[in-house]
């Protein structure tokens, strides 16, 4: 029996079993996107790991933000998937 195969970067893992395969940190379900977009209104790393509790410190939050702009491309694809998924839902919910 074939098994899905697991990436690493430092800090940053993608396993088809979490998180649909989105690159996640390591031993969490906080994916990159859900910190970038914390970063992206203001917060500090000091802050998101506040926010988001399972992070084990700011390395997580600059492995993240480092894994972004080493995969810009790949991120942002992430991101609007998830907002046409949200465009879809409201469609779905509404009618």
């Amino acid at each position: 029996m074939a098994t899905a195969a697991k990436t690493a970067y430092p800090h940053i893992t993608k396993d088809p079993t979490v998180c649909s395969g989105r690159p996640c940190v390591e031993g969490t379900r906080v994916r990159v996107v859900d910190i970038l977009a914390l970063h992206e209104v203001g917060l500090t790393p000091e802050q998101i790991v506040k926010q988001l509790t399972t992070l084990s410190g700011p390395a997580d939050v600059y492995a993240a933000l480092l894994y972004y702009h080493d995969h810009k491309s790949e991120i942002e694809a992430d991101i609007k998937e998830d907002e046409a998924l949200a465009a879809q839902y409201e469609r779905d919910r509404v009618r």
